[in-house]
């Protein structure tokens, strides 16, 4: 009997730490039953303390990657992470167009690393709202990427601010969104789902940890692997909570490398 694979399709940056990225994905992926694919947008030279060099991939590379996998391989999710330039933005808008059967696109609006290094310059933003956001089933910015996105002053603090906030991205195109509360003061993360004209809230307490990096690309990632298994949107993003506050846990009680380690994402085969 031959079984089928259930594929999430990535199209990020790498990272050499392996923490993040492309690779952050593909864990993932793996840990959730999903077969991975990926496309690199970008490569980077970057490790726990932060990202050194990027090197960007030209639109020949990122689109002859894509098609090699689309015209062989059926595609049940994708995830987009960073994307680097422009130029990347653009490319992939045209490529998902040329997707067959309509997937759920989840779009990690990564616009900087964790240490403040720009991962899209400023002049793309309108380009990925205007080209990319319509064509995403989910976008999944946190509370300071939601007010630059939005361009709000400050990040969105109380709740009507948050819920107000993420009415005016949907606005611009995308299917859901989802605000994530991880840089909100206090104990609690809490975030948001705006999803089938409802608001969803998702409450976890805060885990205490210096093992953060790759958290939203894992985060995004697994949101991909629940939709591409079935569930809605909703459940996807409970679910994939779930899995994100576990892994950082788990990874908590592990060292890697002089800064601010990954979240162990095989936490659930490991012993």
């Amino acid at each position: 009997m031959n079984h089928t694979y259930t594929t999430v399709l990535t199209i990020a940056g790498s990272d050499s730490s392996g923490g993040a990225g492309i690779q952050a994905d593909l864990k993932t992926f793996a840990a959730l039953e999903c077969y991975g694919l990926s496309v690199i947008t970008a490569v980077t030279a970057q490790n726990t303390t932060g990202v050194n060099t990027i090197y960007p991939l030209d639109k020949t590379c990122i689109t002859e990657q894509f098609r090699s996998i689309s015209t062989d391989i059926s595609i049940n999710a994708v995830k987009i992470g960073m994307l680097g330039s422009a130029a990347a933005v653009r490319t992939v808008s045209e490529l998902l167009r040329e997707l067959k059967g309509n997937p759920p696109v989840i779009l990690d609006t990564v616009l900087s690393s964790t240490g403040g290094i720009p991962l899209l310059p400023p002049d793309a933003i309108p380009i990925l709202k205007e080209e990319l956001f319509p064509l995403t089933s989910l976008i999944t910015p946190n509370l300071p990427e939601s007010a630059l996105l939005t361009g709000m002053k400050c990040p969105p603090v109380t709740q009507d601010e948050i819920e107000a906030c993420a009415a005016k991205l949907l606005e611009t195109g995308p299917a859901s969104v989802l605000i994530k509360g991880g840089h909100g003061e206090g104990e609690v993360c809490r975030d948001c789902l705006l999803y089938n004209d409802r608001f969803f809230w998702y409450s976890s307490a805060k885990i205490i940890t210096g093992n953060t990096h790759g958290t939203g690309c894992t985060l995004s990632s697994a949101i991909a692997a629940y939709m591409a298994r079935g569930e809605t949107t909703d459940k996807a993003v409970a679910k994939a909570k779930t899995y994100i506050d576990e892994a950082l846990q788990a990874g908590a009680a592990y060292c890697l490398g002089n800064g601010s380690g990954p979240p162990h994402h095989f936490y659930r085969f490991w012993q």
